[in-house]
């Protein structure tokens, strides 16, 4: 069950990113956080009034309304890096997240078994291949977005952590939490930077995408760490990265080296010795 959710959980944030991104070369990527996460927002409200759960307390949701900023700097860092790079390269780079939950439990005394140290062995090895472009007289440099992509890793990464912390007397108050504080941070910035949160027709399809996408997936690994271990939810949730790189595959024709391809089976092989040890 706890297998199912995470993946099921992937699944939605690969789809949601896609579009992210898409929608992210449109217009700026502030505006798609502010308006999909409140879009979001909207429904987890319907579904605490449908349910009648009990408000845990402001004190049993602080790690939550920590992961709420986490989650929204990596996600803002995601998009943008979706936004320049290419989504095959970015989005495995990503899918390194897991390894903050992993020094997180070892900050606990609860240390990575050897399976897992391959693991993150390979997934830093990955990320190395992924994050190099071809030399130009003489000199390599490092692809577009991987930057960024980093900074996703480590947002999601928090993210995760601090769900589940503030999961464990109310998944759904604790999505809420995150949700509401994405929102609100989103929201301020925007304004303070002057940024306009009107979308244009042909984007409310893409923000709709991203909000429902993300919510459910936020949802379905917040139900997850509630029955299992958060290190192996983190790493089963990461696997994002293969439906939004075949997304882009199918719809965006976007075409990478045999040894970009390698690169990002190997980070996401990684991520799987993560979990499996």
């Amino acid at each position: 069950m706890v297998a199912l959710l995470a993946l099921t959980g992937a699944l939605c944030w690969g789809v949601g990113d896609f579009f992210g991104g898409i929608a992210s070369r449109r217009m700026a990527v502030i505006a798609v956080l502010a308006i999909s996460q409140a879009i979001g927002l909207a429904g987890l409200l319907i579904w605490v009034g449908a349910t009648r759960e009990s408000f845990p307390g402001v004190e049993n949701l602080l790690p939550a309304i920590a992961a709420g900023v986490a989650g929204l700097v990596g996600l803002g860092a995601l998009y943008r890096g979706l936004a320049v790079g290419a989504m095959g390269i970015v989005a495995p780079i990503s899918a390194a997240s897991p390894v903050v939950g992993l020094s997180v439990d070892a900050l606990q005394g609860t240390y990575p078994a050897a399976l897992q140290w391959l693991g993150i062995a390979l997934v830093l090895a990955g990320i190395a291949t992924l994050s190099r472009e071809p030399a130009t007289e003489g000199r390599s440099r490092v692809a577009s977005g991987v930057g960024l992509a980093l900074v996703a890793a480590l947002g999601f990464g928090l993210f995760v952590v601090g769900l589940d912390a503030g999961s464990d007397e109310s998944a759904v108050w604790a999505v809420v939490a995150t949700r509401a504080t994405s929102v609100s941070v989103a929201v301020v910035v925007a304004l303070i930077v002057s940024t306009s949160l009107r979308p244009t027709s042909k984007t409310w399809p893409l923000l709709i995408a991203i909000g429902v996408g993300d919510t459910f997936a936020n949802v379905l690994v917040a139900i997850a760490t509630t029955h299992g271990s958060v290190g192996i939810v983190a790493v089963l949730s990461a696997m994002y990265p293969v439906v939004t790189v075949l997304l882009a595959r199918l719809f965006l024709d976007e075409r990478l080296t045999t040894s970009k391809r390698v690169g990002g089976a190997v980070a996401i092989g990684g991520a799987v010795l993560v979990a499996a040890g």
